[in-house]
């Protein structure tokens, strides 16, 4: 991840992105915190094609941040169209503007993020299909 074998990254209780280098396992850089405290980030998952970008997602949250590593300070989007606390989110294999995120609304929702503007506004996914049990964690293999 982050476009080297020596480089890995971790979200936690504190609302934190930190990147870590396997070189170096006694620092590690934050390269992103929550402006709301005490709001954990869940999970997170690195874009398979561009290793700048990056998912996660607040626990209990209907929507997901989209990071650039480059510069992670402002998320460059915010997916907002579940109606529930998103589980789980996975890059697609093969392009690396598809994201796939599932959530308790029992919703799996596709999204293009191509040309996407950088923002916080209402982003409309490509895909949404429906399902009948909840997923707690979509497979990224």
């Amino acid at each position: 991840a982050g476009g080297s074998t020596d480089v890995f990254a971790s979200v936690g209780a504190d609302g934190s992105v930190r990147m870590f280098d396997l070189r170096s396992l006694e620092h590690s850089n934050i390269i992103y915190e929550t402006s709301q405290e005490g709001r954990a980030l869940l999970r997170l998952a690195w874009n398979k094609i561009d290793t700048n970008y990056l998912g996660t997602f607040h626990g209990g949250e209907n929507k997901v941040k989209i990071l650039d590593v480059r510069n992670p300070i402002v998320p460059v989007a915010d997916l907002r169209c579940h109606s529930a606390a998103v589980t789980g989110l996975a890059w697609s294999p093969i392009s690396s503007s598809n994201l796939c995120t599932v959530a308790e609304d029992l919703h799996v929702l596709i999204w293009d993020l191509a040309g996407h503007p950088q923002g916080k506004g209402k982003n409309d996914p490509i895909l949404a299909c429906n399902i009948a049990d909840p997923i707690s964690n979509s497979e990224d293999e």
